[in-house]
């Protein structure tokens, strides 16, 4: 698929380093863009136009009084690996804005946590293609035992 911003185009410039240099280099890129994120440690593993993959460590700094993520962390994380995946297909003359966020946490994390956000075809069709409009995008956080 061919990159349709700015921010694709880098995705693409990084993933021709070596494997080993990749997520840092677009981890580094992401986190100098995205601050908070960058203030938290969030870390991309994976991303191109369908699906983004970020890990979050349980670090002191992101930890909450009983030693887990906090649950603010969390939310970051959900929202970075969505703003990841939706920002590679929104084109370079159009603003991405989240609108809304809908979590549920159902039970405590243990450890580090790791996101996954997916686009569909349609999905990724219908930000590429319309001016304006509203994309749901589902996120699965999952803790260091594979739990949501």
């Amino acid at each position: 698929m061919k990159p349709v911003n700015r921010l694709g185009r880098l995705v693409r410039l990084c993933k021709r380093l070596p494997k080993k240099w990749q997520s840092a280099a677009l981890s580094r890129l992401f986190n100098g863009a995205v601050k908070f994120a960058g203030t938290a440690g969030i870390r991309i593993t994976q991303a191109d136009y369908q699906q983004a993959e970020m890990v979050l460590g349980n670090r002191k700094k992101v930890q909450n009084h009983i030693k887990g993520v906090h649950a603010a962390a969390t939310a970051l994380l959900g929202e970075s690996v969505t703003g990841l995946v939706f920002g590679l297909n929104v084109p370079d003359d159009r603003l991405p804005l989240l609108k809304a966020m809908d979590i549920n946490y159902v039970r405590r994390a243990k450890g580090s946590l790791k996101a996954v956000a997916r686009l569909s075809d349609e999905q990724v069709a219908q930000i590429r293609s319309l001016e304006k409009g509203e994309v749901a995008v589902e996120v699965v956080i999952t803790d260091e035992e594979g739990e949501q």
